[in-house]
């Protein structure tokens, strides 16, 4: 009983020290990739997001999601495969000032030890926002990753603002 209460505490602790992500994703669609009879498909997912600090800038993932009993059950560990693309879809605008890598959005990717970030960054010399998508574990990280660039262009009659200028630090 002790170490069931400890165990808890652990997960407790460890869910506090991830924030939530600052909004949830719109899912688009899911396609099934591999059939399951009993219990629900392995799927690929994708979602939108619009960047929180950045107005007019929206990026879109695509995820695997395990079907089976853990993924039924939302305790299957997710693999580290995700794609993204961002895009400029209005006027950019810089809601307040940011550092390189901050992070734009954060989902867990098992009950515990696994998260998925997309970062922000900004190539002030060519005036480009960066983005990458990767996942971490608490113990070992994944080199698997996927970067997605957003040229700031002007849009009607708004002049593009310099990312450069928006930088902190």
């Amino acid at each position: 009983m002790p170490f069931r209460r400890l165990v808890l505490a652990a997960c407790a602790l460890v869910a506090a020290a991830v924030p939530a992500a600052a909004q949830d994703p719109d899912l688009i669609f899911r396609k099934s990739t591999v059939f399951k009879l009993l219990t629900p498909n392995d799927k690929l997912a994708t979602y939108a997001i619009d960047d929180p600090d950045v107005e007019g800038v929206a990026c879109h993932y695509t995820v695997p999601e395990r079907g089976g009993l853990a993924g039924a059950f939302g305790v299957a560990e997710e693999v580290s495969d995700v794609s993204l693309a961002c895009r400029q879809y209005g006027p950019i605008r810089f809601k307040t000032k940011f550092e390189q890598g901050d992070v734009v959005f954060r989902e867990r990717r098992s009950l515990i030890f696994k998260k998925m970030q997309i970062v922000r960054g900004c190539d002030a010399k060519r005036n480009v926002l960066v983005y990458m998508v990767y996942s971490d574990k608490l113990i070992e990280g994944s080199p698997k990753n996927s970067t997605s660039t957003v040229p700031i262009m002007p849009w009607g009659n708004a002049e593009a603002p310099k990312c450069g200028e928006w930088l902190s630090g």
